[in-house]
């Protein structure tokens, strides 16, 4: 996907003998959490408006460059990596270099954030599984031949949660009829957590559960 098209040149970035007081002024008209910075016609990095609003005015951005972040995207990086590469930062501003790392322009982040809004995943209908396994038991290839088996197709799948022992995957499924899937899942040791209301094996349990209390209750 070119995402050349949302590379964005209306604010220059700032020169590093710039003044605090003139970056400060720009923080305050614009909502960027950070700007870019040159020295020399060279691209420095980044410096944040939370620290920017701390430093004294009659300063310059020299005065700070142990501040500045140096974090960026090249023209050819997959849209992917550049929304990790916002949230890595915490910035909603992306700086882009081309290969002679020359600064180029900067990426908005609700830019990149509406070409995922854009993808089958998110504006295709469909259902969502929230699968559940140990971190070294699961596959992606195992997780797509149980989908497909039971002739359903995938739009989308990706880690939602992970830690030292267990990872969640959130799957995107492009038809509605998810017991056979979410039954095949559990077959295979995965642990359903999102919740159902085509699960059988669930409104059983309930029904036995709720003729448990009746009988106890006698």
């Amino acid at each position: 996907m070119n995402t050349h098209q949302y590379i964005i040149n209306d604010v220059q970035p700032f020169a590093s003998n710039s003044s605090i007081k003139e970056l400060q002024s720009a923080f305050n008209q614009l909502t960027y959490s950070h700007f870019p910075i040159i020295k020399n016609d060279v691209f420095e990095g980044c410096i944040s408006g939370t620290d920017v609003h701390c430093f004294e005015t009659d300063k310059t951005i020299d005065d700070y460059s142990y501040t500045i972040e140096p974090f960026f995207v090249r023209l050819d990086t997959n849209w992917l990596d550049i929304l990790e590469a916002f949230a890595l930062h915490n910035s909603n501003i992306m700086p882009v270099l081309d290969e002679n790392n020359q600064y180029k322009g900067y990426y908005e982040l609700g830019d990149i954030i509406g070409i995922f809004n854009d993808t089958p995943f998110l504006n295709e209908a469909g259902g969502i599984i929230v699968v559940e396994k140990g971190v070294r038991d699961y596959s992606f290839s195992e997780i797509c031949q149980i989908v497909e088996s039971n002739d359903a197709k995938i739009l989308g799948v990706f880690i939602s949660s992970i830690n030292s022992d267990t990872m969640q995957a959130t799957i995107k499924i492009g038809h509605q009829g998810m017991n056979e899937i979410v039954q095949t899942f559990r077959r295979y040791s995965y642990n359903i957590i999102s919740s159902h209301d085509e699960d059988l094996l669930l409104e059983d349990l309930k029904e036995r559960s709720n003729y448990l209390d009746k009988y106890l209750n006698i």
